[in-house]
């Protein structure tokens, strides 16, 4: 019999992404579920921090979900105070989405912890790779954007 070593072709970048994202999103659930909400809910409010008043299609598409969910997802944050909806002001038909003090005070609330999973999701690697690793992902990002 011959002994031959079979080389295994390393993991797709496809792959090891999902991996990441969804450990992530493991730890991001355990840490925003003592707040009621979900790891899903909690991006939502992150982009409204960064983004504030966005329509619901805009909020999706930078929460990561569908049209369809985000309405769901955003009646549940507005019946938590979280959130509300208003008219945007050039053109009625459209609502925004904006972030309330409460959805403030609730980010602010595990901008801490958060903060730590992240550390220790590049715990090992240098300021410097870390840095190249947000490039990285970024230029992936807006590669199939």
């Amino acid at each position: 019999m011959l002994d031959t070593q079979v080389t295994k072709a390393p993991p797709s970048l496809l792959y090891m992404v999902k991996q990441v994202e969804l450990v992530v999103r493991s730890h991001l659930d355990e840490l925003v579920r003592p707040s009621g909400i979900t790891a899903l809910q909690y991006t939502a409010l992150t982009v409204l921090e960064r983004h504030d008043g966005l329509s619901a299609a805009q909020l999706a598409r930078d929460s990561f979900v569908t049209a369809q969910s985000i309405a769901d997802l955003v009646r549940s944050l507005e019946g938590r105070g979280l959130v509300r909806r208003e008219r945007n002001p050039r053109n009625r038909r459209e609502l925004l989405i904006l972030l309330t003090d409460s959805g403030r005070e609730l980010l602010a609330g595990h901008a801490g912890p958060v903060r730590e999973l992240e550390e220790r999701m590049v715990r090992d690697l240098t300021a410097h790779q870390t840095e190249q690793f947000r490039q990285a992902l970024t230029r992936a990002w807006h590669a199939l954007s």
